[in-house]
């Protein structure tokens, strides 16, 4: 009896695996629409949360993206430009390093509360954050790819899904609930080099 639970537990790992798709898929599934793209900010300076006292009007007063965060976020932009896939909206966090990320990558970001980082929020406010989004997504009727560029915390809440920076969930609205298709990492691209 133990064996055959093992080898179902097995057998239903193996399954999840293989319904993940690979990258080529990705992008064809992208570009087929219906997709929507949850990126969390490209790299940023070493922290965690933002400093005290930080001001959403005031950059200078965030943790923001670093050159490399900001050489990455043109990468992210550059690979869904050959990719073929020109997203129809971008939706961002009104945090700096997720604005930034946005235009550098997509030359626009439609600031959106409801994508703001949820990390000092109550139970109360981030359930209504996430609400929010999931009612806003149910209504969207357009097809083309959505990127909604936000935090790890808030992504982690609409999908379990846990992103380094710069890394993207691909999902469809199932339900009323987000899932995940698969992930993209779009690789840094070297720094250049100077003689």
């Amino acid at each position: 009896m133990k064996t055959r639970w093992l080898l179902l537990l097995a057998l239903a790992g193996a399954g999840a695996q293989a319904a993940e798709l690979d990258e080529d898929a990705l992008w064809n599934r992208l570009r087929s629409g219906g997709v929507m793209v949850l990126m969390r900010h490209a790299a940023t300076v070493p922290g965690i949360g933002d400093p005290p006292n930080f001001s959403l009007g005031q950059c200078a007063t965030q943790r923001n993206l670093s050159e490399s965060g900001r050489r990455q976020a043109r990468a992210i932009g550059a690979a869904f430009t050959r990719h073929g896939v020109n997203p129809g909206a971008v939706w961002s966090s009104r945090w700096c390093r997720c604005l930034d990320t946005a235009k550098l990558a997509f030359g626009r970001a439609q600031p959106e509360p409801a994508l703001d980082s949820m990390f000092n929020d109550d139970t109360a406010a981030s359930n209504a954050k996430l609400r929010d989004v999931r009612t806003r997504l149910a209504a969207r009727q357009e097809t083309t790819p959505l990127v909604l560029v936000t935090h790890d915390v808030n992504i982690r809440a609409l999908t379990g899904a846990s992103l380094a920076q710069g890394e993207m969930v691909l999902t469809i609205l199932r339900d009323g609930k987000l899932e995940p298709i698969g992930r993209l990492t779009v690789p840094e691209p070297e720094k250049a080099v100077t003689p």
